[in-house]
């Protein structure tokens, strides 16, 4: 899975790009999802869907915000957004470094290219797999660190997952998303199932994560109180 967005302020541009990375995507797992037409637009916008895409090329010479300007703002906000520049001038692509830049693309972008350059994403997104929990709802499709989550609730067959910033709810079973974190969770409660790593303070039928306060059930207490405990003395 992979969702791509675009920004450059002239049509042509991005219209360029479009063609060429439409020929190299993957059918069904990889999409160009948004295109903006000025930086601040880019900023606004995903500044307000965090994890909705993976992907952004982001051109430098913009009028409006230009684009080492507009991946600072980003930066602010999002760090794990791979950011790939498009430029006509190569002298400055080294600036890209200040803000993790993933690589840069001298216009007009070819085909080899960009096959090059979405082969080594995908190697880095399976090789980072486990570090990022991905799902569907009825907004779109997501990709969000798991260090970033706070916990999973149920409510009947939904589940919503929470971050400091967010809730996300969808269709799946707590039970599954446990065996899919592969012991990186822990279950507090038939309800709960919480990240130790934002563990605020343990109580006696509680555990406060992020700021937010859960029960901890009679069933899961011994088991979770000592998971918990043994996550916070190795970090």
């Amino acid at each position: 899975m992979l969702r791509i967005a675009i920004c450059d302020d002239a049509a042509d541009a991005r219209d360029a790009l479009r063609f060429q990375l439409e020929k190299t995507l993957i059918e069904k797992t990889e999409e160009i999802v948004y295109e903006f037409s000025a930086g601040s637009h880019a900023v606004s916008w995903l500044k307000k869907h965090p994890g909705e895409v993976d992907l952004l090329f982001l051109d430098i010479e913009m009028k409006d915000l230009n684009g080492m300007e507009t991946a600072r703002q980003i930066r602010k906000f999002d760090e794990h957004i791979m950011i790939v520049f498009l430029t006509g001038y190569a002298e400055f692509v080294f600036d890209g470094y200040s803000v993790g830049a993933l690589d840069y693309i001298i216009k007009p972008a070819t085909a080899q290219k960009l096959m090059e350059l979405l082969h080594r994403i995908r190697v880095k997104i399976e090789q980072e797999k486990d570090k990022h929990f991905s799902f569907k709802n009825p907004d779109g499709t997501w990709r969000l660190p798991v260090k970033d989550i706070l916990f999973f609730y149920s409510d009947r067959r939904k589940v919503t997952l929470v971050t400091r910033q967010n809730e996300y709810s969808f269709y799946a079973k707590l039970d599954e998303i446990e065996a899919q974190m592969n012991g990186q969770f822990v279950r507090i409660h038939q309800r709960y199932l919480i990240n130790p790593d934002q563990v605020d303070n343990l109580g006696g039928d509680s555990v406060t994560v992020g700021g937010r306060k859960l029960p901890c059930s009679r069933n899961h207490r011994e088991d979770a109180m000592k998971k918990i405990a043994r996550f916070m003395m190795d970090n």
